[in-house]
């Protein structure tokens, strides 16, 4: 019978061998969830054996994880802002960087919140989550990621505070809000083939490239910018998540479109992240 200590060594080397990035850190946290043990803790189960269901689910994991599967696919789930999320193929994987949205959103004044291409609701039901009194719209393309997010609402304990509804943008939005936050597509086609396996493979396309893409990655952006203030209370604002290279660019879509103290935020790693601005009626 294997000690977890030879399970994790057999799969790090594994994981090296098929070029997988950070093979180490992703071994530890798949084996801490074939052990059913936090992962800061697995350090203690290494001695210990480890039975045949546990070691074949393991190497299953592994398996996935050699073919550049995202651990948070493989596993469920990913922690953001503290919270645990369902993680499907049908949405992305909430990233670090995308917690400079909540940050920025949460220092805006708001009751009312709508969240433009949901997916995992990892944005929308965190601001809910963190503002009791709260209530939100989340919209998305895609029926499944709609089901994830719902899910997510669930284990939340916010589903009697939000709304999901099927729709391209604001086509199915009505009324007003004192928020609106998206983190939408912003991938050129072309930089597709640059992109990790783990992003160009497993994520879902819709998510990542925006249908009016004319190689800049801001079609989506025009779209938002170009309605929002239509389903902004006055003094509103509209906070959105953007490429590295693109918060200029979004920072002029912003004041093209009447926006008014128009900010750009840096995320952790010192990138531009995050643009927001003032419904100025």
């Amino acid at each position: 019978m294997s000690t977890a200590a030879q399970l994790l060594a057999a799969g790090v080397a594994q994981l090296r061998a098929a070029g997988v990035d950070g093979g180490a850190r992703d071994a530890r946290w798949l084996l801490a969830y074939a052990l059913n043990v936090d992962a800061a803790r697995l350090i203690l189960a290494l001695p210990d054996p480890v039975t045949d269901a546990q070691a074949q689910q393991f190497q299953n994991m592994i398996t996935a994880r050699m073919r550049h599967q995202p651990v948070a696919q493989i596993v469920g789930a990913r922690d953001f802002w503290g919270r645990r999320f369902c993680v499907t193929p049908d949405v992305l994987d909430p990233r670090p960087e995308t917690e400079t949205l909540i940050q920025t959103a949460l220092d805006k004044p708001f009751d009312t919140v709508l969240d433009l291409g949901t997916g995992s609701g990892a944005i929308l039901l965190t601001l809910l989550a963190e503002r009791e009194q709260t209530r939100g719209v989340g919209v998305d393309l895609s029926p499944d990621a709609l089901q994830v997010a719902d899910r997510n609402a669930h284990m939340l304990g916010v589903q009697g505070r939000v709304q999901l509804r099927l729709s391209d943008w604001f086509a199915n939005v009505s009324g007003h809000f004192d928020l609106i936050v998206s983190n939408p597509p912003y991938i050129g086609a072309s930089e597709l083939e640059t992109l990790s396996a783990e992003l160009r493979d497993w994520e879902p396309r819709m998510a990542l490239v925006p249908d009016a893409d004319d190689g800049s990655g801001l079609g989506a952006y025009r779209v938002i910018c170009a309605q929002a203030r239509d389903h902004l209370r006055p003094g509103g604002w509209l906070v959105v998540e953007t490429g590295a290279a693109q918060g200029q660019a979004v920072h002029r879509l912003f004041a093209a479109a009447g926006f008014v103290n128009i900010s750009l935020l840096r995320d952790m790693s010192g990138h531009d992240r995050v643009v927001a601005g003032q419904h100025n009626p």
